[in-house]
């Protein structure tokens, strides 16, 4: 075998560097990931319920009689994907909804026994791993990060709409 010149030594050294960086990043983007989706096994086989319903289910019993509007906020979704959460709960007798008396469109939410009983034994935090540990970021880094983020979503050039759904409903 011949030797290796400089020259492609000096080009297969660069080629090992400047992929590095990528690799590394690529990693941590694993790590995370992976943190999220053992998080939410975790919740599924402790709970019985996904990440994004027991999210709403502690919203809910901190703020009894919350209404759907006031839940997808909290949530950061869409409504309509609030009300589809919800659907799986009430059906599952974990969540009431009680009409208000003044205008018979407007719903409430209360959580039942049974989802207390959920809560009690779910694994924290309720949010999910990443929403926690992004809420512990200091401001400066926060919006770095944010920022980084955006143009690496420009370049993959997706729809932000994904934005709304949870993590755990993908």
């Amino acid at each position: 075998m011949p030797p290796i010149t400089t020259q492609i030594a000096s080009a297969l050294a660069e080629q090992s560097t400047s992929s590095a960086g990528p690799v590394r990043v690529l990693r941590q983007f694993r790590v995370v990931f992976n943190a999220v989706k053992t998080h939410f096994r975790q919740v599924e086989r402790d709970a019985g319920i996904g990440g994004a319903q027991l999210w709403a289910l502690s919203v809910i019993q901190t703020a009894p009689d919350i209404g759907m509007n006031e839940l997808s906020k909290a949530l950061d979704i869409h409504q309509s994907t609030a009300s589809n959460l919800i659907k799986g709960l009430i059906e599952r007798g974990l969540v009431a909804t009680v009409r208000s008396s003044t205008d018979r469109r407007a719903v409430s939410l209360r959580i039942l026994p049974a989802g207390s009983a959920i809560l009690d034994k779910a694994p924290m935090p309720f949010s999910g791993v990443l929403p926690n540990a992004l809420a512990s970021l200091d401001a400066e880094t926060l919006t770095r990060l944010e920022l980084d983020l955006a143009k690496l979503i420009q370049i993959l050039a997706v729809d932000e709409t994904a934005a709304n759904i949870p993590l755990s409903e993908q």
